[in-house]
């Protein structure tokens, strides 16, 4: 078992215990080159003592969690003094965490969170080497959150002072922001000058044209609904998610400070929720400028999905507090035992469902976690040399780098089309193989298996119905599709005649076919 994004930031890590794994191997030299170095770094000093990143990666997420709800409710306690605003908060926070993926994954995505609930904390202290250290932190593990850090040290050069905003006159503001901007700056530099191979990012222009980024490919980017697009689609969208909905509850806050309202809340008075409107705003900018900058700051919904949803949440809590003190105070004034029955009816239902959220949700600790469906197959490639590499279609293969530790030759899983020195090649090699596998010409065959060196082609029972060509992940190469589709009219293809000659393992539904054999006259 493993949990799906896993197997893309985490299978090239048993490197660390066997360097001679993956030789050769464009795809693990690419999360490799992709991977923070703090994250990377972090698994590697594990894995010095001998812990499998595998295992470590199912370890920590836990942790984590723990960690970001200490944080969080330290974070609610100089938002509202109350401690049950800090349960509140607490609860919602983690509602929040486990009804995604992020956190579960063990991805650098999983480290940002409490990084970023202890940059809160310490920055409403106003304690200035904790700060700076969190920021390079951020900067080792995920990079490009540095940035709403950034944008929140800049939030501290500008104060409201009631009806308009001014620039502000504490001086420790400035020097603050300006050596957290520094340190920002150090941290993203080698990021920024640093070249790989895998360069340069794809340019709106190029994506455009590519399946991949449409609905049906791998990594759907662009919609035809607009609505869809900007507010709730996964990569571009203001809110990919909205879970849990108890923080719709934060949307009330701003109307608890209009004057008919905010005279009867005495509670309220002790709130300070300055900080969640400069999160909002960071978060929108970002948003925004990552847009126009597309891709070259990664996803726009990278910058707003979590910085808006733990705004809420707070923003949630406070309401919540405030409102659950109003109508205690309000049960006391009253005289009727009806009013006050109807007062601890609407607080118990208010309780119950709130803790019994889990109970509900459909998507709570719904984490992402796959299961290898054919075990025999990845032994069967662990007992192979270490230099093996298998070539298929068949998605089921995607799992063979993590629980075998060989290479394939491309996966649905490994198509990440954001980087043209790895897709463009990537996207060669899935035509040719398509193209391999469906033509009736054994020479075409034969001379993609000797071009890569193919140890294994693995195939399904379902692999040569025209259903395949338009039902799995291969149908974003629609040329390659065609004219596979078009074979399969003609006739049997090459590979598909000596499937029963070059059989050297069946399990389930996958055959895996001895390329060597496949050579041979």
């Amino acid at each position: 078992m493993v949990q799906d994004d896993a197997r893309q930031h985490v299978f090239w890590m048993q490197r660390f215990l066997d360097s001679t794994l993956f030789p050769n191997d464009s795809i693990a030299d690419y999360f490799q080159s992709v991977a923070p170095w703090g994250y990377s770094g972090f698994y590697q000093v594990f894995a010095a003592i001998g812990i499998d990143p595998l295992l470590l990666s199912k370890l920590i997420p836990p942790m984590l969690g723990l960690i970001a709800t200490y944080y969080g409710f330290q974070v609610a306690l100089q938002l509202l003094p109350v401690p049950f605003t800090g349960l509140l908060a607490s609860l919602l926070l983690n509602y929040l965490f486990w009804t995604q993926e992020d956190l579960s994954s063990a991805t650098p995505r999983a480290f940002m969170l409490p990084i970023f609930l202890a940059f809160l904390h310490f920055l409403l202290k106003r304690s200035t080497f904790p700060c700076l250290l969190l920021i390079l932190l951020e900067g080792l593990f995920y990079p490009q959150f540095v940035f709403v850090f950034a944008g929140l040290l800049v939030c501290l050069l500008f104060r409201w002072d009631g009806r308009r905003v001014r620039l502000s006159d504490d001086r420790w503001n400035y020097w603050f922001c300006g050596a957290g901007l520094l340190v920002a700056f150090l941290v993203l530099l080698p990021y920024a000058l640093l070249t790989t191979p895998f360069d340069p990012v794809v340019s709106v222009a190029e994506a455009k044209q590519l399946p991949d980024f449409y609905v049906g490919g791998r990594n759907p980017f662009f919609y035809p609904d607009p609505l869809y697009f900007w507010l709730i689609s996964f990569r571009g969208g203001l809110f990919p998610t909205f879970r849990p909905f108890w923080m719709a509850i934060g949307f009330l806050l701003p109307l608890l400070y209009l004057k008919p309202l905010r005279n009867r809340l005495p509670l309220l008075r002790q709130a300070k929720p300055l900080i969640l409107l400069q999160i909002t705003i960071v978060a929108l900018g970002l948003f925004f400028a990552a847009h126009l900058l597309l891709f070259r700051l990664h996803l726009p919904s990278r910058y707003s999905a979590y910085t808006l949803r733990i705004a809420l949440v707070y923003a949630a809590a406070i309401v919540l507090t405030v409102g659950l003190d109003a109508l205690l105070r309000w049960m006391q004034t009253a005289s009727s035992y009806a009013v006050k029955g109807i007062g601890w009816l609407l607080i118990g239902i208010t309780t119950a469902a709130l803790l019994l959220y889990p109970a509900y949700e459909p998507w709570f600790l719904k984490l992402n976690y796959k299961t290898a469906p054919n075990p025999q197959l990845y032994q069967f490639f662990a007992q192979q040399p270490k230099d093996t590499l298998i070539a298929s279609l068949v998605q089921d293969v995607d799992f063979v780098p993590t629980f075998s530790n060989r290479s394939i030759l491309v996966g649905r899983e490994y198509a990440i089309p954001y980087h043209n020195g790895y897709i463009i090649p990537f996207r060669q090699k899935a035509n040719d193989l398509i193209r391999a596998q469906y033509s009736p010409d054994r020479a075409t065959l034969d001379a993609v298996i000797r071009q890569y060196g193919i140890d294994f082609w693995v195939i399904s029972r379902d692999s040569f119905r025209p259903e395949f060509l338009q039902e799995t992940w291969i149908r974003q190469y629609p040329e390659a599709i065609e004219q596979a589709a078009a074979n399969l009219q003609q006739g049997t293809p090459a590979l598909a005649r000596q499937r029963q000659r070059c059989t050297v393992l069946r399990d389930g539904n996958l055959i895996v076919l001895d390329a060597s054999c496949l050579l041979r006259d």
